[in-house]
């Protein structure tokens, strides 16, 4: 029976297994196929180590001598039960994938750790295209050099790419592991012009994202910014043609802060707000007053134009804290309801806007567009749903406020792409008045009576079997609208580690199956090519490195 390595085909010279690194900084993965005697099996790994010493590679094998367990895992040609369908899943890279000179951060890991993911089974992987990186050096000056080797590595990896184009700045946010503002002349704009970007009621500016309220304004070197994100997908769709719709099979567009159509109405920087606050409203920089007093005239209550609401409290409060949320409160008022639909519906116009460009521009390439919301799940038990409504979703007990998203994203034939799909209700704080599970199944209603895809995120880094397990039961389509596809958050060194590994291969395994079968079998009986074992063996080999990441 012969042994072959499918996931990690490479190896370093001997010089390089020597290491100071202690044997638990590294991840334990050997893909192997076939099963034979362990200790047959090391031997002839050995030797193919041996005969491949002289080649330059990135993935490191070295003897070690901690003793650690042995389990293979197998992926075969999915077979999906009657009533589900096959869920690819995809991994998103680690937000500094692209260095801030513009090139690929360690390249020689990127390549290892794409080639591990195929070995699991994994359809692609996702990556932010920053506009803060890639158009850097000035209006119109892009630079897609880092991209353009991601592209080119990730198709001979054999993986699919979804790109997302990230008009907002990273940082400050929920997993936000590095800082990449707006691009430097968008700031020096700003600068002048603080009304640029979204402003709360005591005047905090926040620099996420630039408002919605100048969206067909040429502020920004006589382009509005709707030109500018056109252009800058335009350039994308240019320089990458050839691989539109073979590698890079879908496109999300970004709309927001973390890429998400809602306004930055829970910013974490600085401590502002914390969770469960109920955020606060968006809409005092002065463009967006002028287009509340317009629409207050246009409605006969010139009165209402003067401000926002006047009692909707600060970030930090409960809706029983305060005037506008709490159980029968202004939400509920004729005033209120004039309010939420405004708020509500210049993000519904700036998604259109947005994707109106994005159609126009990447339609018939073969690429899938896809569009990013929020899953504020706290507050959601209560009547006003307080914490989605500040970030423009106007959603109550008594008003849908995902169906006209979904109709929108309808509209453009966008795929809507959901998060929070691992969390379960039990698991959240009883004072939070949390319902992810409910909102999910709020979305897959509206997703499903608009007839459009829906794909999932995490919300959230985990690891652990009952967010895998929570993602597969949210992901069958008998349970409401099944998922298309589940990008999972995200790629990084402790994914490769031996448990976290086993879990990832078995979460894949089965959404190929539909999401039908939640565990895998503790030996291989079909003859498929891939295991993730780990050797109980006191001179084992072990994969020093899967991936630095």
């Amino acid at each position: 029976m012969t042994l072959t390595l499918r996931s990690l085909t490479s190896f370093t010279s001997l010089r390089q297994l020597h290491t100071n690194k202690p044997v638990d900084d590294f991840p334990k993965i050997i893909c192997l196929t076939q099963p034979r005697p362990l200790r047959q099996s090391l031997v002839h790994l050995r030797s193919i180590v041996k005969a491949s010493c002289s080649k330059e590679t990135t993935s490191i094998f070295d003897e070690g001598k901690s003793e650690t367990m042995e389990r293979f895992h197998h992926l075969k040609a999915p077979h999906v039960e009657e009533g589900g369908k096959r869920v690819p899943v995809f991994v998103m890279l680690p937000l500094d994938t692209i260095t801030k000179c513009g090139s690929l951060n360690k390249p020689r890991a990127m390549n290892a750790s794409l080639k591990a993911l195929k070995s699991a089974g994994v359809e692609g992987v996702m990556v932010d295209a920053w506009w803060g990186l890639v158009e850097k050096d000035g209006p119109l000056r892009y630079n897609w050099d880092g991209y353009a080797e991601l592209v080119q590595m990730v198709q001979r990896t054999g993986l699919k790419l979804q790109v997302v184009m990230s008009f907002h700045q990273c940082g400050g946010n929920v997993g936000d592991s590095c800082s990449i503002p707006l691009p430097p002349w968008v700031v020096e704009e700003i600068s002048k012009n603080p009304d640029l970007v979204y402003t709360d009621r005591s005047g905090r500016r926040n620099p996420e994202y630039i408002s919605l309220g100048c969206d067909s304004l040429p502020v920004l070197r006589g382009r509005t910014p709707i030109q500018v994100y056109a252009d800058y997908m335009r350039s994308f769709q240019e320089k990458f043609s050839d691989y539109l719709g073979e590698v890079i099979t879908e496109i999300q567009v970004g709309m927001g802060p973390c890429g998400e159509l809602r306004y930055p109405s829970y910013p974490e920087s600085n401590g502002t707000w914390r969770f469960p606050g109920i955020g606060e409203f968006q809409c005092y920089d002065k463009y967006m007053q002028a287009s509340l007093k317009a629409a207050a005239i246009a409605a006969g209550k010139e009165e209402w134009g003067r401000s926002g609401p006047q009692d909707s409290g600060q970030y930090n409060q409960f809706p029983e804290d305060t005037g506008f949320f709490r159980r029968d409160g202004t939400w509920n008022t004729e005033y209120g309801q004039f309010f939420l639909k405004w708020y509500s519906g210049k993000l519904l116009e700036h998604g259109d806007k947005i994707l109106t460009a994005a159609k126009g521009i990447l339609q018939g390439t073969g690429a899938e567009l896809s569009g990013k919301i929020a899953g504020i799940h706290w507050h959601y038990r209560t009547r006003s749903h307080a914490a989605e409504l500040t970030a423009g979703y106007y959603n109550t007990r008594h008003h849908d406020g995902y169906q006209p998203i979904a109709r929108m994203f309808g509209k453009h034939g966008v795929i809507f792409n959901f998060t929070c799909m691992e969390m379960k209700d039990g698991e959240q704080p009883e004072h939070a008045n949390c319902s992810p599970e409910g909102l999910v199944r709020q979305v897959k209603m509206a997703t499903s009576t608009t007839g459009i895809k829906l794909a999932g995120e995490n919300a959230l880094a985990r690891y652990d079997p009952a967010a895998y397990s929570q993602v597969l039961a949210t992901s069958r389509s008998d349970s409401g609208n099944g998922l298309s596809a589940f990008t999972y958050l995200r790629m990084n060194k402790r994914l490769f580690e031996p448990e976290q590994w086993l879990h990832l291969v078995e979460f894949v395994k089965s959404m190929s199956e539909g999401g039908r079968n939640t565990k895998l079998s503790p030996s291989d009986s079909s003859r498929t090519n891939l295991y993730v074992g780990f050797v109980k063996e006191k001179s084992s080999l072990e994969v020093k490195e899967a991936a630095l990441v």
